[in-house]
C-alpha cells in the first residue's frame, strides 16, 4: 500500500470536481457537501480587487452589478486560466466543506479531477492552486476515469467500457478496460456552448438579448436535444431586452425552438462520440456494441440527449444516476478505496 494515501492526524480527505461551470466537493462518509457555480464576484475599491462573493452568491450577481463589480470564472474548458482567483475559489470551497477545525490541524488531502487532455503544465497549475489554497497534498485523476468509477462501470474487468462526460466547458469520451484509459478524446463543447447557442438564437429569432443565467435556466427547464412536433406545445418564458428599442420584454419560447438552437452543439457532441467509437479496438468495439455507453456530467441531463446519441450510434445509451456527481464520487472512491489506490497513484499521482 502507498503510505501517502493513509489519512494523517487532523487531516481530512476531499474529492473535488473543479469544473468550468460548477464545482462539487465530496467528503467520504458524508457525500456531496458543496455544489456551487465556479464563479467569483470581484469588487474594485481604490484600484484594489476584493472578493465580494463566491459560488452561488457570486452567480446571483451576474449581470446585476455596477461597473466596480465584475463576475468571472477562473476556469475555461476545464483548465485554470486565472491562477489567483482559482486559488481563492478552491480555498472558499475547502472552507465550506471542512468548516472550522483546530488551529493545529493540517490542511486536507485532495484528489481532483482534470481533463484527460490536460498538458503537464496545466496539471502543475491545478496542483499548485490546490496547495496554495491550503491543501496538505493534492492528487490528480483524469475526469473520465473518475466519472466511470462514479457511474459504477465495470472498469476493473477485461471488457471495454465507454463513458461520455458532458461538462460545462468540455465533452470527454473515454474507453476504459482493466482500469486503463485505452483511448480518450476531448472537445471544447458542453453546457456553456449550449447556453451561448440559446443566447444567439434568442437574439436572431426573437430580436431579444438575454443574459447567461436566463439562457441556462430555460435550457434546464425547457430545452431538448431532439426536435419533435410535440415540443412545440412545451413552452417557457424568457425575459430580456429588445435589441432594437432597448425595452424590457418577455417572450414565449418552445422546446422545439430551443432544440433547433442546440442542434449544432448536439451534433458536435455526437461527432466526438463517433470519433471515439472509430478508434476502439476490435474486441473493445464488440464489448461496446453489446453494452453501449454511459452519459455523465451536467450536459447528460439535457432532455433526450441519450435518445439523440442512441439514434446517432445505434448503440444502447443510458444516463448515469446523479450524472453531475459522478466525477466527484468516483474521485473519492479512487482515493479512499483499497481497490483503486494503487491505480490512482499509477495513472495520476502527486506532482
Amino acid at each position: 500500500m502507498d503510505l501517502n494515501f493513509l489519512p494523517s492526524l487532523n487531516s481530512r480527505q476531499l474529492a473535488i470536481d473543479l469544473g468550468t461551470a460548477n464545482t462539487l466537493v465530496y467528503v467520504p462518509g458524508e457525500g456531496i457537501v458543496v455544489d456551487e457555480p465556479s464563479v467569483i464576484a470581484v469588487e474594485t475599491v481604490n484600484g484594489i480587487d476584493q472578493i465580494r462573493a463566491v459560488g452561488t452568491d457570486a452567480k446571483l450577481l451576474m449581470g446585476r452589478t455596477g461597473d466596480n463589480i465584475r463576475t468571472l470564472r477562473p476556469l475555461s474548458a476545464g483548465v485554470i486560466k486565472d491562477l489567483e482567483f482559482a486559488e481563492k475559489l478552491i480555498r472558499h470551497f475547502i472552507g465550506k466543506a471542512i468548516g472550522s477545525r483546530p488551529a493545529l490541524s493540517r490542511g486536507p488531502e485532495l484528489v481532483m479531477g482534470i481533463p484527460s487532455a490536460s498538458t503537464e503544465v496545466e496539471r502543475r497549475v491545478v496542483h499548485a492552486a490546490a496547495l496554495n489554497a491550503g491543501a496538505r497534498e493534492a492528487w490528480l485523476i483524469e475526469e473520465p476515469l473518475a466519472a466511470a468509477i462514479g457511474a459504477d462501470l465495470p472498469i476493473d474487468r477485461p471488457i471495454g467500457s465507454m463513458i461520455v462526460d458532458i461538462g460545462g466547458g468540455t465533452t470527454e469520451v473515454a474507453i476504459i478496460a482493466l482500469k486503463r484509459l485505452t483511448y480518450t478524446v476531448s472537445e471544447r463543447v458542453g453546457g456553456d456552448k449550449m447556453d451561448e447557442a440559446i443566447t444567439a438564437f434568442m437574439r436572431t429569432r426573437h430580436n431579444m438579448e438575454i443574459g447567461p443565467v436566463t439562457a441556462e435556466r430555460i435550457k434546464q427547464e425547457v430545452a431538448s436535444a431532439a426536435i419533435t412536433d410535440e415540443g412545440r406545445s412545451i413552452v417557457g418564458h424568457a425575459g430580456g431586452r429588445d435589441v432594437t428599442t432597448g425595452a424590457l420584454i418577455e417572450k414565449e419560447v418552445s422546446q422545439a425552438e430551443l432544440a433547433e438552437a442546440l442542434q449544432d452543439v448536439v451534433q458536435q457532441i455526437a461527432a466526438v462520440v463517433a470519433d471515439a467509437l472509430s478508434n476502439a479496438g476490435t474486441e473493445i468495439a464488440s464489448d461496446i456494441i453489446d453494452h453501449g455507453f454511459v452519459l455523465t456530467g451536467g450536459g447528460a441531463m439535457l432532455r433526450d440527449m441519450d435518445v439523440v446519441l442512441r439514434e446517432a450510434t445505434g448503440l444502447p445509451v443510458r444516463v448515469a444516476d446523479n450524472p453531475r456527481h459522478c466525477v466527484a464520487v468516483g474521485a473519492a472512491r479512487a482515493f479512499t478505496d483499497e481497490e483503486y489506490r494503487t491505480e490512482l497513484h499509477a495513472t495520476a499521482g502527486a506532482i
